[in-house]
This record gives C-alpha cells, structure tokens and sequence, in this order.
C-alpha cells in the first residue's frame, strides 16, 4: 500500500487540495487554486505545501512534531477564517475517502491492502485530533487577544475621562 500512495501521491494530494477548496465560497477557492504565487496567495500557498508535508510524513515516520508542525499553519489559517471546529478540520478524515477511492482495486484484490489501510486510516484519526488541539489552542489565543484589546480600550476610555476637563481630547463635530 505504500508503494502505491507514494507513486500516487502527486494525485492524491491534489485531490486533497481540491477536496479543501471545496469549503471556501466558488471565488475564494478559484483564487486560491488558481493563483501559484507565493506571495499573492499565501493562504492556498500555504495550504497545498501543508498539505504536501502532512503527505509526505504520513506516508511516513507519522513524527508527532513534523506532523502538528505542518498541520498548524492550515488549521491556523481557518481558524481565524472562523471556521466552526468540526469544518476546521473536517479536510483531514476526507483523506480517507480520497485514499480508498484510488485504493478501491488494490484493497478488493489483496487483503493486505484492506489491513494496511486500517492501520493508515488510524493515522489519519491521529491526525485529526492534533488538529482539534491545534484549532483549540488557537481559538483561546483569539480570545485571549480580545481580551487584551478590550481592557486596553477601556484602559484608554478610563484614562482619557479622568483628566481634568481641559485636557481631554473631544471629538469635533
């Protein structure tokens, strides 16, 4: 099986990459599958090489760290995007689909396949549950940017009403 994905893993990674577009609306995932450059499209940039590493290490040493190192830029990306959790990292278990489909012949003609996929499949869940801790930290680091912003505001509002009444800035009309 993983003499297959490897040979394979060009096809299957835009498969995937395709299969992430498909959450976004048709003109942001036009643009973003469409524009190549680096620096005019950093988030599909970023994506599809994300992608590519979470590939390569998959089909792979499954390292913890190159894993969540590669998967947080993307989860990063929709988590600010406001994606809900589940649609944050929904594109992960796709993978599943993407790779039985171009499995479907191998897995029907060889029982070792089937097992081997079963054991891929559980990487893939691994996966996904470093994405939801990385969607998670995330989403507090959000709040918690909120938060600073909202107290500094009112440390502003506070400060500005409490100086005599000539020096506070009114604004004109």
């Amino acid at each position: 099986m993983e003499n297959y994905l490897n040979k394979e893993k060009d096809k299957i990674l835009n498969q995937w990459f395709d299969l992430v577009m498909r959450s976004y609306p048709k003109d942001t995932a036009k643009f973003y599958m469409r524009e190549e450059d680096t620096f005019a499209n950093p988030v599909g940039s970023t994506i599809f090489q994300g992608l590519n590493a979470l590939l390569d290490e998959l089909f792979g040493a499954m390292d913890h760290e190159t894993l969540k190192s590669s998967l947080d830029p993307i989860i990063r990306i929709r988590a600010v995007q406001g994606f809900s959790p589940s649609d944050a990292v929904a594109f992960i278990f796709s993978l599943k689909t993407i790779i039985r489909k171009n499995l479907a012949k191998e897995i029907n003609n060889n029982p070792e396949v089937a097992t081997s996929l079963l054991a891929f499949e559980t990487n893939i869940d691994r996966l996904g549950l470093i994405g939801f801790d990385i969607y998670n930290a995330c989403k507090e680091k959000i709040h918690e940017l909120k938060v600073k912003e909202i107290r500094k505001t009112a440390f502003r509002r506070v400060n500005n009403t409490s100086l005599p009444a000539k020096s506070r800035v009114v604004p004109s009309r």
